[in-house]
């Protein structure tokens, strides 16, 4: 990778990382639903006219039924669920417990698609659980929270995983612009009767706004323009990489800006979990693992 892509690289993991930022300061105002359509629908905005420029519109009425169940599965439920884990956990916490995507990924590639996973990525299963594992002792032996955020994050992430499965099942050669912008599409339809439904009885403060429209607009419209340049740029495999530098901005955001203090026992877990997904996705290979 050259310079430029590192810097793209940085530059999206810091953007991903500050949206639990975002996530946490917006959520309590605009509640888990209302924050998610706005956050749906600014991103379709800011996607849809590149679409429409590249003339691939129609591709989302040819595919519209694979490009809903993706936009259910990556964006409708996924967001809800982190709204929700966001309102009870830091930020950075919510930075980790998201880096284990990659990892479901590739036990749904495994039972659903026959995907190989070799003995290393066993491990690396058993190592991210644990680490998992390691951060709901934290918490749940402070008594800060139930294990009910921890759970509704982690549920968020099999949700990534299952869609990325969906993605290499049904959308094949699909663009990758096509189904961000479908799905951002379908999901702000599902959600909207939900946030219509509880819409908050004040009207959110300037700086709620100025955090959701960033998510919209930064965490999810400009952030995915500039992962699919990514793609295009560098490869999937080495775009994906990204996953693991967002936790690092999501703690050093969330200590800044929220002054949240994690403990060493949660970045202990959350080693872990790195560590488990690096083996679980051949990231890190050893060859004693290998069949």
């Amino acid at each position: 990778m050259g310079l430029k892509d590192i810097a793209a690289l940085l530059i999206l993991a810091a953007i991903w990382g500050g949206s639990f930022i975002f996530m946490r300061v917006a959520a309590p105002e605009f509640g888990i639903y209302v924050l998610v359509a706005i956050r749906t629908l600014l991103a379709t905005c800011v996607l849809l006219p590149l679409l429409m420029l590249s003339g691939g519109v129609k591709d989302i009425y040819r595919h519209w039924l694979a490009i809903g169940l993706v936009g259910l599965a990556n964006t409708a439920v996924p967001f809800v669920l982190f709204n929700y884990s966001s309102l009870h956990l830091e930020a950075g916490v919510n930075a980790i417990l998201n880096a284990t995507a990659p990892m479901f990924g590739a036990v749904v590639a495994w039972l659903w698609l026959g995907d190989k996973l070799t003995k290393s990525g066993s491990v690396g299963l058993l190592i991210g659980f644990a680490g998992v594992a390691v951060i709901s002792q934290q918490k749940l032996g402070e008594g800060e929270v139930s294990f009910l955020p921890i759970l509704t994050a982690l549920i968020a992430t099999i949700g990534y995983g299952l869609a990325a499965s969906m993605m290499k099942r049904w959308l094949q050669g699909v663009k990758p612009l096509v189904v961000a912008t479908g799905s951002q599409a379908m999901a702000t339809l599902m959600l909207a009767p939900f946030a219509l439904a509880t819409l908050p009885d004040a009207m959110p403060s300037v700086n709620a706004w100025t955090n959701a429209v960033a998510l919209a607009i930064g965490g999810t419209g400009i952030a995915y323009i500039l992962y699919f340049k990514l793609i295009a740029d560098i490869g999937p495999a080495r775009a994906i990489t990204v996953a693991y530098l967002v936790p690092l901005f999501g703690i050093v955001w969330g200590i800044v800006f929220l002054e949240e203090h994690l403990s060493l026992q949660t970045i202990i877990g959350g080693v872990m979990i790195l560590a488990g997904v690096s083996l679980t996705t051949g990231v890190i290979r050893r060859s004693r693992f290998k069949k």
